[in-house]
């Protein structure tokens, strides 16, 4: 009886080998996944750099869900399961960092601009003045209650000392996308909205774009970081620090983010500022 049990055993063991030895896709380790929320600016830039990570990474999945930096950064508090957060305002991840939400340093990764843009007239003649003519009746800007490209639109008005003209003419998306999709549909006929967004060929084959002057609100410093929830995710960290590489680099620029200075080494931070002290 005995030497009958020991037969099976090892006539179990055998084939235990075997199926390890010839990579049964039953045993195979799963793969790494990460979810990231984004600030909405991203879309076009962080879809390359998601591609392009993954090509070189096969056994990583990486989910991305776009939308308000600021509605982020609530969700993120109340549990989320999101394990890297990009803000289009560094302040957000900041606060988050302060409250004990990161497993990570808050690091800049780029400074946006606002551009106005129409898909019915051509915005590259337009300055924010153009917006009192009454012939523009609808203006799309991003909510400023929550989404860092809405309190720089408003900030830019207000400096241009055309905000209490045009403040009736306004429409608020709930992020910058949504503001874009306002102007694209028609049911605004000028937009102030990302240069990120504005460089999309979809978007840029409609009337161009009128860059707005930096000079005239607060700068667009966005940040990153990886949530406490993902403190023990290789994948999380990896896909962090390929956000300094030059292919992150280089998509990111294309849709016209300013990018800080990089790290000079391996294991040193960008010499860009972060959260204030």
């Amino acid at each position: 009886m005995i030497n009958g049990q020991r037969r099976r055993a090892w006539r179990w063991l055998r084939g235990a080998l075997a199926v390890v030895a010839f990579g049964s896709p039953a045993l195979a380790l799963p793969a790494e996944r990460i979810t990231v929320a984004a600030a909405a600016d991203l879309k076009f830039a962080m879809d390359e750099i998601v591609s392009a990570y993954v090509r070189t990474h096969s056994d990583a999945s990486v989910d991305v869900v776009y939308g308000s930096s600021g509605k982020f950064a609530t969700q993120i508090r109340q549990g989320a399961p999101y394990d890297l957060y990009f803000s289009a305002d560094i302040a957000y991840p900041c606060a988050l960092a302060d409250a004990g939400f990161a497993a990570s340093p808050v690091k800049p990764y780029a400074l946006g601009r606002i551009v106005l843009w129409s898909a019915g007239m051509d915005a590259s003649t337009m300055t924010l003045h153009s917006l009192v003519d009454p012939r523009i009746r609808r203006i799309a800007i991003a909510n400023p209650t929550h989404a860092p490209y809405g309190k720089r639109a408003e900030e830019a008005l207000r400096a241009a000392g055309i905000w209490t003209r045009v403040q009736h003419k306004l429409v608020y998306g709930d992020n910058i996308a949504h503001t874009a999709q306002f102007v694209q549909s028609g049911n605004a006929q000028i937009g102030i909205i990302a240069l990120s967004l504005a460089l999309n060929p979809q978007l840029a084959a409609h009337g161009g774009y009128g860059l707005i002057p930096a000079a005239l609100h607060e700068p667009l410093q966005q940040g990153y970081m990886v949530t406490a929830r993902a403190a023990d995710n290789p994948l999380a960290r990896a896909f962090a620090d390929y956000i300094d590489s030059a292919p992150a680099r280089a998509a990111l620029a294309r849709y016209g983010f300013v990018l800080p200075r990089p790290a000079t080494g391996p294991g040193q931070r960008s010499t860009s500022a972060a959260c204030a002290p």
